[in-house]
């Protein structure tokens, strides 16, 4: 009974990849801290990563010309930046940026969501 059920479940070990041998795999739990964060959800303005999302358009006076100017609050896409920019965006001091928001995630988590931007259009 013990040799059937090692020759049963021991070939599962050799072919499960790293990252899904835990209850949630990385994956996943990037998809849940981007789906919602603790706040707003990444989703909500950059959808799949992949693309510029318009948030939003305002006029604004042009003192040069003297007119009314349309300004442009965009989302960049998220898919093809580094991890050290990543890094730097999600924990800077939010008085450089007054649309993204603040998240006070650990550095595991930034790491799946990293990982989860990285690899969200290929599955």
């Amino acid at each position: 009974m013990k040799l059937t059920l090692f020759l049963v479940l021991f070939p599962l070990f050799l072919f499960c990849k790293e990252d899904d041998n835990s209850f949630i795999t990385k994956f996943e739990y990037g998809a849940m801290l981007y789906e919602n964060p603790r706040g707003i959800g990444c989703v909500k303005c950059h959808e799949k990563g992949d693309k510029d999302v318009l948030i939003a358009q305002y006029s604004e006076f042009d003192k040069k010309s003297k007119g009314m100017k349309i300004k442009s609050i965009i989302a960049p896409a998220i898919n093809k930046v580094s991890f050290q920019l990543f890094i730097d965006k999600m924990t800077a001091d939010k008085t450089d940026s007054k649309i993204m928001p603040t998240y006070f995630l650990t550095d595991e988590e930034l790491k799946s969501l990293y990982y989860y931007i990285k690899n969200i259009n290929k599955k």
